[in-house]
């Protein structure tokens, strides 16, 4: 975890590597419940037999649940104090290079990319990158962009 101390300490990392989270795993039962939730129930992340018999050799997690998880891991990899909020202000791109299979287990990096200020703070433009433990190549890459609220 990253700790700075204000916004305007966080605003003099722009263009560091702020470093990586936990790994986490991705499970099933999240998949499932990320299908039942968005009412994605293709049999890609959903039917485990089906599944083993298709182009990845097993279930795996929607593009979009990979993505939910930034928040969890931004929250291990930067704190800030004396923030009022942080609001998701939106993605400038996102790419997903590879699968994430169930039961894999996945991790982000984070790189500050940008910092601009706003009437309400600053909005930082971040890169993450999320990659699969074992895997080549990651799973997503996402800019982000967050509003800081002082």
């Amino acid at each position: 975890m990253r700790r700075f101390s204000s916004l305007d300490e966080f605003a003099a990392a722009k263009g560091q590597h702020l470093g990586n989270s936990e790994w986490h795993e991705v499970p099933q039962a999240q998949i499932s419940m990320f299908a039942d939730a968005t009412g994605d129930q293709q049999w890609i992340h959903v039917d485990q037999e089906r599944a083993a018999r298709g182009p990845f050799g097993a279930t795996i997690a929607h593009g979009y649940l990979t993505l939910a998880l930034l928040p969890v891991f931004m929250s291990e990899i930067v704190s800030i104090d004396g923030l009022t909020t942080c609001v998701n202000a939106g993605l400038d791109r996102v790419r997903f290079p590879s699968p994430v299979r169930a039961g894999a287990r996945v991790r982000a990096g984070v790189t500050l990319r940008d910092i601009r200020e706003t009437g309400l703070g600053k909005l930082a433009y971040a890169r993450v990158i999320v990659e699969v433990e074992g895997q080549k190549r990651p799973a997503c890459i996402a800019d982000t962009v967050l509003l800081y609220v002082p």
